[in-house]
């Protein structure tokens, strides 16, 4: 009978004790919180600077954005998600980053010759694996080759610094980086299905679900229409529609202005939490990366440099312009920062490497 009392007295300090696990869990957020300046995290983008409406586009047309702002409309509990993962990059970028703030430092004004120190993370190389999923009436148009082609492509931008490309004058030679990525093909599904247009409303992805996508990304490649090269989705969104669609005459190495694979190098970089490098807006908006100067829109064709824009030279050359294909060639530091945190512990892709 004397060991009910004990007993009891185990229980209630149990209790005690998880209460008081939870309020610094809680304390310990909120000091995270209130240590890093979240003021500019922005989401939703204005129906007149979206991606695809940009005066500059020329042609080439990513969708993400546009997909978001559904998603957010849709899903109003996505806008925690995402704040979260913005606060989790952050908390492990600041140290990385001119003043530690989450942005560009400098305001609408930039700076061409930011230098951003690369944040050690004691990751490696990160491999992520792939599934490439085909559907198209003749799945087997696009060939094992033309796969093979992509996965290649992506290797080689993610783990090159190309400085040997940047035109003369630019400052941004400090800034190129190896982001540290590899890519393996985990497997290729083939669909024959004789949908003619899929659209973006991830309509693809749920006649054809992912798989694993906590552990592997997944790709989709089909006719998307309305000229639409491909679009991805954000870390934070719904496992059941995570991934990337592109279309097929960008996949790969197919010819043409967009031809060289790069479409899905910039959709990779949307996947690993990468915004457009002109932050969806004008000079008031930015992309979260101190050493990627502020832009008033996007640039297409091939721009000589500079290409100037709220005071300072464009960079253009960045993946996550909207430049042909030929004449994107870099990520920064501030960018591969951004993209491996998501793969720390806490990440919101840390299960792809834990």
């Amino acid at each position: 009978m004397k060991k009910i009392p004990f007993l009891l007295l185990a229980i209630v300090a149990l209790v005690m004790s998880c209460e008081n696990s939870s309020e610094n869990e809680i304390q310990q957020e909120t000091s995270i919180a209130q240590e890093i300046d979240m003021s500019d995290f922005y989401l939703h983008s204005d129906d007149e600077e979206t991606s695809s409406k940009s005066a500059n586009n020329q042609g080439k047309d990513c969708h993400s954005m546009d997909v978001l702002n559904r998603q957010l409309q849709e899903n109003p509990g996505l806008y925690n998600k995402m704040y979260n993962v913005e606060l989790h990059t952050r908390n492990h970028t600041a140290k990385g980053k001119p003043g530690g703030g989450g942005g560009n430092p400098n305001g609408g004004g930039g700076d061409t010759d930011v230098d951003v120190a690369i944040v050690p993370d004691n990751l490696g190389v990160i491999n992520i694996p792939v599934y490439v999923h085909i559907v198209y009436p003749n799945a087997n148009s696009i060939s094992d080759a033309r796969v093979n082609e992509q996965m290649a492509v992506l290797d080689d931008d993610f783990s090159s610094t190309n400085v040997d490309q940047l035109p003369t004058g630019t400052t941004f030679a400090n800034d190129a980086t190896d982001a540290g990525f590899k890519f393996s093909l985990a497997g290729t599904f083939r669909h024959d299905d004789s949908t003619s247009s899929w659209g973006t409303n991830n309509s693809v992805k749920a006649a054809y679900p992912p798989i694993t996508p906590d552990t592997h990304m997944n790709i989709w490649v089909c006719n998307i229409g309305g000229g639409i090269l491909g679009y991805a989705q954000f870390p934070g969104g719904n496992e059941l529609t995570d991934g990337i669609v592109l279309g097929g005459d960008y996949f790969g190495n197919t010819g043409g202005v967009y031809g060289a694979g790069r479409t899905a190098t910039h959709e990779v970089g949307h996947y690993l939490n990468l915004r457009h490098i002109w932050g969806d807006g004008r000079c008031n908006r930015d992309d979260f990366v101190a050493d990627t100067p502020t832009a008033g829109s996007s640039n297409g064709g091939c721009p000589t440099f500079p290409s100037v824009s709220c005071k300072s030279a464009d960079m253009t050359m960045n993946y996550m312009d909207y430049v042909y294909d030929d004449c994107m060639y870099m990520f920064t530091d501030g960018q591969r920062n951004r993209m491996r945190a998501i793969f720390l512990p806490g990440g919101s892709r840390s299960t792809m490497v834990n």
